[in-house]
């Protein structure tokens, strides 16, 4: 049938336009939804790394060979889960979390041992035993992670596939999942069956979100597997907030604390909660940076630790890890100081000198050398502040051209 050309405008333009507003509001949904959202590296910092791989620009490539060659032995690790340790915890129910705490010992003046005692910084073997479910959430994490990545880099989708797989044996399969808590990590035989500081083993999962942003471009990974993880991990930041075990940590002075905001923070931009997120890094600068480190950089609760050094670094870990989230939610804690001058890079100029020249007695040890190792910082503070020193200490450290770190932060280039 012939129908005139007006007839057509007049009563077909509209469902016309409205099609093609529809189907653009979809392709910009579906671009948010595929939108990059890993927030360990600064904003735009895993896309121009990729462009740089795919330029085969030369000082990415060893970094991104070695992340090959990770993700390529990540293939072979069996999924992981918490059914796979012998003993129940105290609730009865594997699927619940549990590990015992490191650094307590038998107390040898008693028959069972029990309460066990305090020993800092000489760690109990019975802590990492297979019994502990803490090195294998390590594991789980740090290999979705890398497969992850390596997925994102080369398009590879075996990659995808054996992380995704990792990924729903932990946390969404019914039969091996873990429940969202960790009400029994760090547990001290003869004292409590869990406690607060457990918390920090939880800190793995933050490479396990990253993981999830990586995959957003791949097939395996589907939308029920993106909401079934979104509600995991919105239960644990619910749990984290409301629970007794949650709350001791979040109170935690020390490098407990600063780990619990910078979890946290991440939970809740994965979970769509910027808000929250953009509160807790900006309350870390009172409730961390200030109350953590003195104005000549020292952190007094870290050097009075067993490993003074390795504790310093390990909190000023958990503060970059704040600051770069800060970059994702417009709050600045790489220049922020407190009106006597303390901040975060006051804290790294405090260890530089110790690194710069390893015969530098480190005044502070107590009882325990440390390692000193430091350029996975100075790997990010030498882009963040522009600082050749702090790049030159990478160059002349142990890990250089293959360190994760190089796929996102530039080294000077040779002259």
């Amino acid at each position: 049938m012939n129908v005139p050309l007006r007839f057509f405008l007049r009563f077909q333009t509209l469902p016309i336009l409205l099609l093609v507003l529809s189907a653009g509001f979809v392709c910009t949904a579906l671009a948010e939804d595929h939108a990059l959202r890993v927030f360990s590296e600064p904003p735009g910092a895993v896309e121009k790394a990729k462009s740089r791989i795919l330029a085969n620009d030369p000082a990415v490539l060893p970094a991104y060979q070695e992340l090959l060659k990770r993700a390529d032995k990540a293939l072979t690790l069996k999924p992981l889960s918490v059914l796979d340790k012998p003993k129940t915890p105290d609730s009865g129910d594997k699927h619940d979390y549990m590990s015992q705490a490191p650094y307590f010992w038998p107390d040898p003046t008693r028959p069972d041992g029990r309460p066990y005692i305090r020993k800092d910084g000489q760690r109990n073997p019975e802590a990492g035993d297979e019994n502990s479910d803490s090195p294998r959430m390590g594991r789980m994490a740090g290999s979705s992670e890398t497969l992850a990545l390596a997925y994102y880099f080369s398009g590879r989708e075996e990659y995808a596939e054996h992380a995704a797989k990792l990924l729903r044996t932990w946390f969404l399969d019914p039969a091996t999942r873990m429940n969202p808590n960790l009400n029994y990590a760090q547990a001290v035989p003869g004292v409590n069956t869990g406690r607060g500081t457990g918390m920090i083993e939880s800190r793995s999962l933050i490479a396990a979100i990253d993981a999830v942003g990586l995959l957003a471009g791949s097939k395996v990974w589907t939308a029920e597997d993106q909401t079934g993880l979104v509600t995991w991990i919105r239960s644990f930041l619910d749990w984290a907030q409301s629970s007794k075990n949650g709350k001791d940590e979040a109170a935690a002075k020390n490098n407990h604390g600063s780990h619990y905001d910078a979890q946290l923070a991440h939970f809740a931009l994965f979970t769509g909660q910027t808000e929250l997120a953009k509160s807790i890094v900006e309350g870390a600068k009172q409730r961390r940076i200030a109350q953590q480190i003195k104005p000549d950089g020292s952190q007094p609760l870290e050097l009075s630790r067993a490993d003074s050094f390795g504790y310093s670094r390990f909190n000023l870990l958990a503060l970059f890890d704040l600051a770069t989230i800060g970059e994702h939610v417009d709050v600045d804690l790489w220049h922020f100081e407190t009106p006597d001058g303390a901040g975060i890079r006051k804290a790294l100029d405090f260890l530089v000198p110790y690194v710069a020249d390893p015969e530098k007695p480190w005044p502070y040890e107590n009882g325990k050398k440390s390692t000193r190792d430091i350029v996975s910082l100075l790997w990010q503070a030498g882009a963040v502040y522009d600082d050749p020193h702090y790049r030159a200490l990478v160059v002349d450290g142990p890990k250089r051209a293959s360190d994760r770190e190089a796929l996102f932060f530039s080294l000077p280039k040779s002259p």
